[in-house]
């Protein structure tokens, strides 16, 4: 009988046989993605025409063109009333603006979305935004690549871990073909999205946000969404990037606030939750009559507001409807996104500093507050700095970029508990903590945690003198290894033993009690000194038991060692203390001294 023998070598990083496969499906991800992009924006142009002038065509048109006069503060409204409708009737998850969700179906849905997401969420964005949402189409792409990239994963049978890594390629990709930003994309997934760092899910991504970048001039027009040139910025940058960045995150936790109490406002209507959109879409109308340019995606604003093409005053006017509108239409938990409003209002807010702020530019000051606030509601600091650079290509400004979004970033954190994307999850209940870093059991290896004196039973020893010689009232452990012959044959529990000895298998032998009870296909549940804790954790887990046996190899299946959950503790202690125990230099200095000594 020819037996299988696995190797355990230390890497860098887990081995993956299937990572291939996945990279290669992440590969044809990113061109579905691309097109899904396509799908969504050319919608997003259909209904805005339809809506604001009354023709069907694809044309890209701006809805502050239309001639409706007062008729447009119910565009808005019936463009939120059919979205209620197909929210109650098709899926509510279509609701809010898309990253949350989508956090949500990967930390709490085992990446897992229906078809129906995939086909209303586009289709019920293109209304909202093409009726006069104040929205962006990131929102909706994000959760439109990434049901798509869900469906195909479930539909090729593959395990959670695996669906969550498409699901974020196929939601970065469509972000890279929306903005051209492939690196911020690959950044957002890091992160927002995986929640981990290891190839197995980076690559994929990577891959996938590479092709969209690659086949976006295809359906898109090349070159950076907002492109700027600023000169470079002098020393007294410095101070007022400190004073942008606070202000960054003053204004972003502003937003936050006010968006959640406008959702508890909605929450206090006795009204059904469908007929939120049209009440949000109303405040809408109102606000894109006295600004129509308030109303839609707004890119163009966002232009203006960088090349400084736009007064102050004017500015604030704008901003002022556009943050309104776009609170209360979201508040109402219609369709929509939140990267395109918060781009638009943090460039305003440069518009506002420049004339205070020295040391640059006043197109500098809009884009360092434009990513200044992105990084503080997002509490995506990278993917800020990342989304600007490549919106602008302005290599320049990287330095302003750095610290502004840094200490706007650093306030949101002292001062906020959760981020506009993590607030909404919380009120369901469902916690996230953010903070990840390598798992102290991956760093270390089980020859590194194991007890090398270990007690053990040999197989030819009866049951009757096992039983109080191992397992009596003071017994150190409720289960140990058993030899035959110098190798390892199994692991015998308390359990097991005192049902033989209670029952008509008092004669047997203690290796008599583990072949009875073998799979005799299978091996003896034993670990390796070259695994990580990690992976003896998880095999505890399998087998429900709190102790395994490490052998040499499973050749000799030699005892070398055995591994306890008491064991599994220590890296978790040495950590602690690493993060609480502080020591003096002074002390430090006399021992290092004594050791010379």
């Amino acid at each position: 009988m020819h037996t299988e023998v696995h190797t355990v070598e230390k890497r860098d990083y887990a081995v993956n046989g299937r990572l291939p496969m996945l990279a290669a499906i992440a590969l044809g991800i990113g061109a579905i993605s691309t097109g899904a992009a396509y799908v969504l924006v050319n919608l997003i142009h259909f209904f805005t025409n339809l809506f604001f002038f009354q023709t069907l065509s694809f044309a890209d048109r701006s809805p502050a063109g239309h001639t409706l006069g007062p008729w447009v503060i119910v565009v808005p409204a019936i463009g939120g009333l059919i979205v209620g409708l197909m929210a109650r009737y098709g899926s509510d998850k279509i609701r809010g603006h898309g990253i949350p969700e989508a956090i949500e179906a990967v930390l709490f849905g085992k990446s897992k979305m229906s078809p129906k997401v995939a086909v209303l969420k586009p289709l019920s964005s293109g209304i909202v935004i093409g009726s006069g949402g104040p929205f962006g189409a990131e929102g909706p792409i994000i959760m439109t690549g990434g049901s798509i990239a869900s469906l195909l994963a479930q539909y090729l049978h593959l395990t959670a871990a695996e669906r969550k890594t498409l699901l974020v390629s196929g939601a970065c990709a469509g972000m890279t073909a929306i903005f051209g930003t492939p690196v911020a994309a690959v950044l957002l997934a890091i992160e927002l999205l995986l929640f981990e760092l290891r190839p197995r899910s980076l690559l994929p991504v990577a891959l996938a946000c590479a092709v969209a970048g690659f086949l976006r001039p295809f359906v898109f027009e090349a070159g950076p969404l907002f492109p700027l040139q600023t000169a470079p910025a002098s020393t007294l940058a410095l101070g007022s990037c400190v004073l942008a960045g606070l202000l960054c995150g003053a204004l972003g936790a502003g937003l936050t606030l006010a968006l959640y109490r406008t959702e508890d406002a909605f929450d206090h209507l006795r009204l059904h939750w469908m007929w939120w959109p049209a009440i949000g879409g109303l405040v809408v109308g109102i606000g894109g009559y006295f600004e129509p340019r308030a109303l839609g995606v707004g890119y163009d604003v966002i232009g203006d507001l960088l090349n400084n093409r736009l007064l102050v005053e004017a500015a604030v006017a704008l901003l002022a409807v556009k943050a309104v509108i776009w609170i209360a239409a979201l508040g109402s938990g219609t369709s929509g996104g939140v990267l395109a409003p918060l781009l638009m209002l943090g460039a305003g807010l440069g518009v506002v500093l420049a004339p205070m702020l020295p040391g640059g530019s006043p197109g500098l000051w809009a884009l360092v507050c434009m990513a200044g606030v992105l990084g503080s509601v997002l509490g995506a600091p990278l993917t800020a700095i990342v989304f600007a650079f490549g919106l602008t290509h302005d290599s320049e400004a990287l330095l302003p970029l750095l610290l502004t979004t840094a200490v706007a970033y650093g306030f949101s954190v002292l001062t906020m508990k959760r981020s506009i994307m993590t607030e909404k999850i919380a009120r369901r209940g469902l916690h996230i903590y953010r903070e990840y870093g390598v798992d102290p059991l991956e760093r270390a290896h089980v020859g590194e945690l194991m007890t090398r004196d270990v007690v053990w039973i040999d197989a030819s020893l009866p049951v009757t003198e096992a039983l109080p010689r191992y397992f009596g009232d003071h017994a150190a452990h409720r289960a140990y290894p058993v030899l035959r012959d110098g190798r390892v044959i199994g692991m015998l529990q308390r359990a097991a033993i005192v049902a033989a000895h209670a029952g008509d298998d008092a004669g047997l032998t203690c290796g008599d009690l583990l072949a009875d009870g073998a799979n005799p296909n299978a091996g003896p549940a034993v670990l390796l000194p070259a695994q990580t804790g990690r992976a003896a954790a998880g095999r505890m887990a399998e087998l429900s038991v709190a102790r395994l046996p490490v052998v040499e190899d499973e050749i000799t299946m030699r005892l070398v060692g055995i591994v306890s959950l008491r064991d599994l503790m220590a890296p978790s202690s040495h950590v602690l203390h690493e993060e609480t125990q502080r020591e003096r230099l002074r002390g430090m200095a006399i021992k290092a001294l004594g050791r010379t000594v």
